[in-house]
This record gives C-alpha cells, structure tokens and sequence, in this order.
C-alpha cells in the first residue's frame, strides 16, 4: 500500500509487542486506524497464557491498553469459530492424513488475511495491518532486516490481492529496535515475551493433544532397512518425519547409530524408522500453489531458492509449474522433509511464490 495518501486501516492487535508498535506507526503516520483483537476461542482459558501465550483474555488486555496509549479506536472480533474450523480442525485432519501442518502458516491464510481481510474491505477499510517481520512494497513481500526474526515465510501463502491491501510496518526494524520504540512509546508491553509452539494446545503436548481427538491406537515401528518390527506406539499421528526422539524403539539399529522418522502411514497406523541418510531428498512435489511475486509463474524451470520450514535452511533449486503442483528439484540433499509443510520460493530476499509439500524423494 501506498504512504501518501490517507488510508483507512485495520490494525491487527494481538497483544503482543509487534503488533502494538506496528500499530503505533502506522497511526502516527496519518492514517485512520482502528485496533482489533481477534477472539479466537470460545474458551479463552484452555489457551496458553503468559509468557508462552497467544490470543488469551491477557492478550486482549494488553492490546486495548495499548490501543489506549496510541489513542485509536478498539474493538474485539469473535473469530473463534472460523478459527477452530480452519485452523484447529485442519491441524487435526491434516495428522490424521500422516501430514505435518504449520498451524501459524495456516492461520495467517484463513483468518488473518482471509476472514479478517475481507471484512475490513466490506467495512470501507483500505488495508489490514499487522506486526510481522517482513517487508512489503508495491505488492512485493520481502524478508525483514531482522533475519532471525523473519516471518515472510508464514506469509509466503498469501495471494497477491491479499498482499496489495497488506501493511507490514516493521520490515526495516530489528527485534530489538522495535522493543525499545515500544518502551518510549509508553507501551506496557515493550518487555512481554514473545509467544511461542501452539497456541491452542494449552500445555504444550501436542501428542496428548492429538490423541484425545484422535484415539489412542497401538501400532508398530518398522526398521526400513530391514523391515523389522523394533517397537511400539499409541498413534502415528504423534510423530513427524525426521523426528528422533521418543520414538520408544526396543532394539538398537546394527550399527549403533540413531533412527529417524522416515515416513508415517495413517491407514495402517505404521510408523517407519531408518538412517540420518534415508532422510534425504532432492525432488519434492508441492499442492495448491501460490504465485504472489513480480515474476511470472514458472512453466519452464526457474532458479531461485526455497525454505521448507519456519526459520529453517534455505536451498538453491530449479523449481517448475505443471498443472496444480509445483516441482523443486534442490542443489543440495533436505532432510526432515515433511509433507504439510510450507515450501516457500526466494529470489534473493523476495517471495516469489509457495505450496504445500505433498511428497519428497
């Protein structure tokens, strides 16, 4: 979005440091700015809270302090029940398939920018503002300065409509810089931690989490190598392909070495283990492509960059439309592939485009 003119904004406030200063700027920049919190479940409390926190009653606390302090309207969104339906229920499916969803990646695309997104257009709003760290210009998403910090990747799902009536004000500002501005601002959360894991998962345990929706069912652990049964689980759905802890394996492998997560198979509840080397892959297939940057879909194969997972490595690789999927052939061997994730593409520091990994070799 353009900084010239007078926009009317939505200032996305979840509570925590970035989307206040976000909001802070954008509304001492000129704009018309209105802070809302999104309410995302209909029991608060079963959410984290403090420190590890996400969208709790504390969070929208401290985010109506804050609008307060910076002096915009506030008001509070029930989003709760579009949330558990396409964020909750899709993490939950999306195991039960043998996935690995990123719920955050999805959250952005179905509430933050979809729902969200949409109501602020019908409200008369001109663009939707919030606190990640990546830079947008003219409709090009960017990594932040802050490389640590960086969350174009979560981002790397949104369309180009949706990037034309984004602002991302804190792109040129690192982590630190953006907690002392909260500080002189007056903003009571310049300190607050930033929340991490899931936050709709109130203790952290993702497998209990998982297993209470979806059953508890023993079923084996196959060596790949040799096709053995060397140990027992209580659901797939608890692992992850390139997990090596807590696998619960009976018997160690021949050569002493560790065992990973190769694969999972949700039909038959079967849970395959093997060698670092086994993870490897150089060819991966991504589902429901998204091209959002300034060059065009690439029918023929293109060179740029892809990141597999939040804060992960960044490979070199050839990558190429055909139809609805997208084919990345890396320079150099992944490991820890795993389906569900987010496949997102770079030209230098620019999101040229993404999917959802559907299969690796």
């Amino acid at each position: 979005m353009g900084s010239t003119q007078r926009l009317r904004v939505l200032a996305a406030m979840s509570g925590g440091v970035d989307s206040a200063v976000a909001a802070a700027r954008i509304a001492e920049a000129g704009h018309d700015v209105t802070g809302i919190h999104l309410a995302l479940s209909s029991n608060p409390q079963s959410y984290r809270t403090g420190a590890r926190g996400c969208c709790t009653l504390e969070d929208s606390r401290d985010a109506r302090r804050a609008a307060d302090v910076i002096g915009i309207p506030f008001y509070i969104w029930d989003m709760a029940e579009r949330f558990h339906h396409d964020v909750v229920e899709d993490f939950v499916s999306e195991y039960a398939a043998g996935r690995t969803p990123n719920p955050c990646l999805r959250c952005n695309e179905k509430i933050k920018f979809e729902a969200v997104l949409d109501r602020a257009l019908a409200l008369g709003f001109d663009a939707v503002a919030t606190g990640h760290h990546a830079r947008l210009s003219d409709g090009v998403l960017r990594r932040s300065v802050d490389e640590g910090k960086d969350q174009s990747y979560v981002l790397g799902v949104l369309t180009r409509e949706q990037l034309a009536h984004a602002i991302f004000p804190l792109g040129d500002s690192t982590k630190a810089e953006v907690r002392a501005e909260a500080a002189r601002r007056g903003l009571t959360v310049a300190d607050k931690p930033d929340s991490h894991d899931i936050c709709f998962i109130a203790d952290g345990n993702t497998r209990a989490f998982l297993a209470d929706r979806l059953g508890a069912e023993e079923g084996p652990i196959v060596d790949a190598l040799t096709g053995q049964v060397v140990g027992s689980h209580e659901g797939a759905f608890g692992f992850t392909v390139g997990q090596r802890k807590g696998l619960n394996i009976d018997r160690p492998a021949a050569d002493g070495r560790p065992r990973y997560v190769l694969s999972i198979e949700p039909v038959s509840n079967t849970v395959t283990v093997g060698p670092r080397a086994s993870l490897e892959v150089r060819s991966i297939v991504g589902e429901r492509p998204v091209w959002n940057g300034p060059v065009r879909e690439p029918y023929e194969p293109m060179t740029c960059t892809v990141q597999l997972r939040a804060h992960g490595e960044v490979y070199g690789c050839r990558a190429q439309l055909s139809g609805d999927q997208l084919h990345i052939e890396l320079d150099a061997p992944a490991t820890g592939v795993a389906p569900g994730q987010g496949a997102v593409l770079y030209d230098g520091d620019v999101v040229i485009g993404s999917a959802t990994i559907a299969s690796a070799i």
